[in-house]
């Protein structure tokens, strides 16, 4: 079964085509700069690439691409869309209504849009996605897959905000967390590396890549997580400010001159590591700079990681104990120079938990089977590439032979 799964961003489109259930990765693609005079479309499967520009107005265009290089008579692999029996959205705010993966109807479809002021920059771009891949697909069934449902079952101490309890009733101002999918992945992974039933453990996932987040995941439920109403909240990203004073907001606004909208931009565009280190948001251009002493590019990593490292202190409060740490993402589950810095400087002082890193494990995470502590460590540290769309494509195909559509 034919299972393909997409990642719809406002000018991108990224996919992976599944073989179920074997999970063979048969196809992926990307088809970048949606909307703008120069597209670029990207293809690969084991029987070639596929690389072109052209003008791609919409993203429903984006998706007669994608399907032209799936259908391509020399490296494709598929004859017809039909053969298509599923397709998974990444929805990116699914709010208290779903808790779980959903076949894609008006209704759905509806609420994915009315939820589009708690995410204005996401939801509306995977609406377009949903809808462009409904008309290159009209055979399969479409799924939502939300990256809040795994944090539906954070308890009400978790998800609430001190704040007046109608301002949650009338809004339902309050914690979903984000990032869902690649936590929930990558803490089954952890389980299955260990040996161990997932139910038995107490994980701290941390998803660290342009965008970051930390869950804590107690015997296979997310019981709390860094991001909160929006993606603004919790460790220091790219380009977002993680945690502040909200006083802040105010403060800008009073003494800079600036509108809800400029404060607002600024948390979520010019601040984080491209804000501390005043050199980019990509940890590579900034290791550069460190390697050649500039300290605001170090200041930039240490305070990324001191951040990581109080929330993995929060955590292990919170669920009694840790038994593994989980590093993932672009930046956590490398073996890059800059990822085993990050790495070995967010664990140094953790030794009190239980954590012994070995650095040569460090250095490189795959060769060592993806475990970088030591034998002797009580904690086990882990870093482990995250699969959102096998992720994905398990839930598709579960509610496929579930008979659910």
């Amino acid at each position: 079964m034919k299972i393909l799964c997409v990642n719809s961003g406002s000018s991108t489109i990224k996919y992976k085509l599944f073989e179920m259930p074997s999970e063979e990765l048969l196809a992926s693609g990307i088809v970048e700069r949606i909307g703008e005079e120069v597209s670029y479309i990207r293809y690969r499967s084991a029987r070639g690439e596929i690389r072109r520009t052209g003008r791609v107005r919409d993203h429903e265009e984006a998706f007669r691409e994608a399907l032209r290089c799936l259908m391509d008579p020399e490296k494709g692999v598929i004859k017809d869309p039909s053969e298509v029996r599923g397709v998974g959205h990444r929805v990116v705010h699914g709010g208290e209504k779903y808790a779980k993966p959903v076949v894609i109807d008006e209704d759905v479809m509806r609420t994915i849009e009315e939820l589009s002021i708690l995410a204005p920059l996401h939801n509306p771009a995977n609406l377009a996605g949903i809808r462009g891949a409904m008309k290159a697909f009209k055979d399969a069934v479409h799924v939502a897959v939300f990256d809040t449902a795994f944090h539906a079952t954070l308890p009400e101490e978790a998800y609430l905000y001190a704040i007046p309890y109608e301002l949650y009733e009338k809004y339902r101002i309050r914690r979903y967390g984000f990032h869902g999918i690649s936590h929930e992945y990558v803490a089954r992974r952890a389980a299955e590396i260990l040996g161990r039933p997932l139910e038995e453990l107490r994980i701290i996932t941390l998803h660290l890549g342009n965008g970051a987040s930390a869950a804590a995941v107690k015997y296979g439920k997310s019981v709390d997580t860094s991001m909160g109403l929006t993606p603004l909240e919790g460790l220091v990203m790219g380009t977002r400010s993680g945690d502040i004073d909200p006083a802040i907001f105010y403060f800008l606004m009073k003494q800079e001159g600036m509108s809800a909208d400029e404060v607002y931009e600024l948390l979520n565009k010019r601040s984080g590591l491209l804000g501390l280190s005043g050199v980019s948001n990509d940890v590579r251009l900034i290791w550069e700079e460190f390697k050649k002493g500039n300290r605001r590019a170090e200041l930039a990593f240490r305070v990324f990681a001191y951040r990581i490292k109080k929330y993995i202190g929060a955590y292990a409060a919170a669920m009694g104990g840790v038994d593994a740490i989980v590093f993932t993402a672009g930046i956590g589950e490398k073996s890059s120079e800059v990822s085993s810095y990050i790495r070995r400087l967010v664990c140094e002082g953790l030794e009190f938990l239980g954590v012994k890193l070995d650095e040569e494990r460090n250095r490189d995470p795959e060769k060592y089977g993806y475990v970088i502590s030591s034998d002797d460590s009580r904690v086990k540290v882990l870093a482990i590439p995250t699969n959102e769309e096998l992720m994905m494509a398990r839930e598709v195909y579960r509610i496929l032979q579930r008979g659910s559509c």
